[in-house]
Parts: structure tokens; sequence; C-alpha cells
């Protein structure tokens, strides 16, 4: 007989072990408490204007990939992707323009323009990104780092070798002498939702994936992940259960038995779970009194989470020929937006400003030759401080003065449609710890790596996936989540 496996959540961790898990022959039942799949991966249609609401690039396709192969299918049957030229634009607030591209001599010769003394150091930090992504992938990326066999590899003078006790701020500002190249390589700190002045300069692997492996668009959108992932796991045979959230999970004898779901219904058998739920939500507030420590409680309420977001989409009625696919509009003093969002819990007085407008390469997610702005201001994550009614108008009004003034001429009376989601929204749609949206912080030296772990140690059968967990926030991570645990579940 099957053995049954129950999933909380249908975000891109929850979906990715149970495509696997129905593959491998388990009975797969997933709760979601949202009417979609995806988590926080989502899009919105408004007045015809398509936006995807959550990740924006793919990036390590191979991981996706190798997913679907390991459930017998070809993912050219459900996804296709390509790269856009350039892969973002930067403006400066002194109003430099920077085009970046995978082709290292193309970014080369912009950099020439406004920064020629550091057109070479460009080259040779993507090498030291590169190695330190040779350094780490085996021993932290795709390693459980759960029992003390995964541990045999690693030593404390890999720490030595990786950057780990310098911050990404302090190793740019080595590599760089401008002021331009310095803020560029900082913001992919930005990726885990962490402070390039606090996270270890081990997260200087990210310019890695990004540039030298390339960053993605899915055609028709970004959602496609998702709705392919869901596609997948149906097809092997899991079960989904929409607009149905868990409770409670049910504990005996140190192993889960069961879960207790939100319209009154109790699921009395299983023989595994795996939450994509928050990793601290689980901890805290699904879990009964008395299932885990309270010393593991006292950690878990202690866990710094990422940066939440602040996002405003707009469905315009024109376009401006500045905008590309990805563009991201730089403030003035880095470090002090920083220290607004985690040291002041406030939002920026001078954010950075990204904008996809994914109108640029498919036209028709915006009628009539007009544009699709998602934007995106990195936001503090909740505090009781906070008047978020307030903040979401007058901030929204905000960004949209700011955003003239860096030359979208005209912008206010071209919006047709307008939504915003604030950090109290992420937390409550998604269940993230205080509306963050990549999970934990990274912002201490080690934070990065110690994460909680894909396997509840305390209950024989709990299992966690998802941005909240090992090995990260970001697509490729979290899909690697999933594939943490089935390697851990090998090893029963």
């Amino acid at each position: 007989m099957a053995e049954k496996a129950i999933v909380i959540g249908a975000g891109l961790g929850g979906l990715a072990v149970s495509a696997q898990l129905a593959a491998e022959g388990y009975q797969v039942d997933v709760y979601e408490k949202n009417s979609s799949p995806g988590g926080k991966m989502q899009q919105c249609r408004i007045g015809g204007y398509r936006f995807d609401t959550g990740p924006s690039l793919l990036t390590m396709p191979f991981i996706l990939e190798n997913l679907f192969t390991r459930c017998g299918r070809e993912i050219s049957r459900y996804l296709t992707w390509s790269e856009p030229s350039p892969l973002c634009r930067y403006v400066y607030h002194d109003g430099t323009v920077f085009d970046n591209f995978s082709d290292r001599k193309k970014t080369e010769r912009e950099i020439m323009r406004f920064a020629p003394e550091d057109a070479g150091a460009y080259s040779d930090f993507l090498d030291h990104s590169e190695k330190l992504y040779k350094r780490t992938s085996d021993a932290f990326l795709f390693n459980p780092l759960y029992d003390m066999s995964d541990l045999r590899s690693l030593s404390p003078t890999d720490f030595l070798k990786i950057d780990a006790f310098s911050t990404v701020s302090e190793r740019v500002d080595k590599a760089f002498q401008s002021r331009y190249l310095r803020q560029f390589f900082k913001r992919f700190t930005t990726y885990n939702g962490s402070s390039p002045f606090k996270a270890p300069a081990t997260l200087n692997v990210i310019p890695h994936v990004e540039l030298n492996q390339g960053g993605y668009y899915v055609h028709g959108g970004m959602y496609g992940i998702a709705d392919a992932l869901h596609q997948l796991a149906a097809e092997m045979g899991a079960a989904f259960h929409f607009n149905t959230a868990v409770e409670q999970i049910e504990v005996r004898d140190a192993s889960v038995t069961g879960v207790h779901l939100d319209d009154g219904r109790k699921v009395d058998s299983c023989d595994l779970l795996i939450a994509n739920s928050d990793a601290t939500d689980t901890i805290l507030n699904l879990l009964p009194d008395g299932a885990v420590s309270n010393r593991k409680k006292r950690k878990h309420r202690s866990i710094e989470p990422s940066c939440s977001g602040f996002v405003l989409m707009l469905g315009c009625s024109r376009r401006w020929e500045q905008l590309k696919h990805h563009n991201i509009f730089f403030s003035k003093n880095y470090r002090r937006e920083f220290d607004d969002i985690f040291e002041k819990r406030k939002m920026p007085s001078d954010p950075t400003i990204y904008i996809a407008n994914t109108s640029h390469t498919d036209p028709r997610d915006a009628p009539g030759g007009g544009s699709n702005l998602f934007i995106l201001v990195n936001a503090p994550y909740t505090d009781r401080s906070q008047d978020w009614d307030t903040i979401e108008k007058t901030y929204s009004s905000f960004v949209i003065d700011r955003l003239e003034e860096l030359g979208l001429d005209r912008l206010r009376e071209s919006i047709d449609t307008m939504q915003t989601i604030t950090p109290p929204e992420f937390e409550k749609r998604y269940g993230s710890n205080r509306g963050s949206i990549y999970g934990t912080s990274s912002n201490n030296r080690f934070s990065a790596f110690i994460r909680p772990r894909n396997k509840l140690r305390e209950l024989q059968n709990l299992y966690l996936v998802g941005g909240s967990t090992h090995p990260g926030g970001g697509i490729p991570l979290v899909l690697q989540s999933a594939s943490n645990v089935m390697e851990l579940l090998e090893r029963r």
C-alpha cells in the first residue's frame, strides 16, 4: 500500500516536492489556503493588463529541468524561456545609464563610458564570483547539511576561502574604485532580502548565477513555472485541495499523524508531512504545544526575517522608450536606504526602485501599446509601529512622483489601473514571517549557513521546504529544498 504524504502549501517548494513524491509512488494530498498554486509566485490581470506578482527572473534553470526529468517529463512540453537583452538597465541618481549584458565584452564597453577604471575589474570580479560558486555549490547549496556525513567535506578553512568573515560591501569596495560598480554589485544581496552592509561576502556568488550562468524570462509570464509544476504534480497523481488551510498539525509519540483543516475536518492519517508553510510559522503556530522544545521556539522567534516589499502595479496607456524589460533606478545613498529598512524599520525616503516591464518583451501583457509596470521597492518586515493604511496611500503617490522625476513623463495621467501589495498583505496571504518575501535574512556571518534544515529533528516524519528553509530563497534554491527532502527520505 502506498505511503501517504500530506503537503502544506502549494508554493514552488510544495509543488516540486509533491511532483517528486507522487512520481515515487506516494499518495500525495496538497492543502493550500489560497485559490491557486504558486505561493508568492502569482499573476494578476487588471483591465487587460497582465502582471507577474512574484519572482521576475529565472536563474539556474538546470535545477528545474532536472526536476522534470526525474518525473519522466521533458520540460520543453511545459515551458520555454529566453534571455532579455540587456539583462537589466540601471539608472543612477545622477542620470548615468548602464545596460548590463551576459556578454562580458558588451558590458565592459558599457562600463568604459562611465567608469573606465573598473572595466577590467568587472570581469575579474565575475571570475571571483564563479570561484565562490565552485567552492560553495556542492558544500552548501546542493547539500542538505543534515547529517554528520554531510559535514565531512567541510572544514574551518572553507570559511576562509569563501569570504565568510567579510561583508558583501567590504569585498565589493576592495574590488572597485567607482561608486557605480560598487553600488551595482551590492544590489545582488537583495535577491535574498538582505543588506549588503551586513551579509557575508559569500553572497557575492549571486552575480555568477545571473551574469555568468544567465537570467531568463519564461515566455507567457513567470507564473508559467508555477502552472507547469502544478500540472506536473497532478499528472504524477498528486491531489490538490485549494481554499483549504491547515490550522494545526497533529503529533503523537514524536511523529506527525495528521492535520486539522480550517473547515473543521480532520485528516487522520499520514506517513509523512512536508510543510511548505513558513518555517517559523510552522514551528510557532502549526505545531501543538510540546511538539518541539521551548528552546527551539525561542530560536525561531529570534530569527530575523528578510526584507519585505512594497509593490505597485500600474497599467499604463503609454510606453517609455527608456524602459527595458528589467529596470533599476538606484538611490543616492545605498547605506542609508538599508538602514531605513533594517534598522529604522521604515520605508526608505530615497528608495531604489525596480520595474519589471514585461510588455517590452511581450506586448500582449498591455493592451493598446501600453505598459504593465510591476514596481517593487524593498520594504521593512512588519512592525507594530507601522501604519500601513497610511503608508500605502502616501508611498504610492511618492513612488509615482519619483518616477516622473526620473524621466517617466506623464506617468500619473497615463495610469488606467493601479493595485498595491504591502508587507501586511504578504504576511496575511502567505503566512510569511512578518511579511518577509525571501524567508530568512542573511544579515550576519553565519545566518546564510544555518537556515532551518529540511527535516525537523524532533519529529520523525516532518520535513520543511521553501524559501525560509535551507538552502534559501529564490526559485532555484526553493526547488533545491524539495530535492533535499527527497534525498533525506532516501536515507530513512
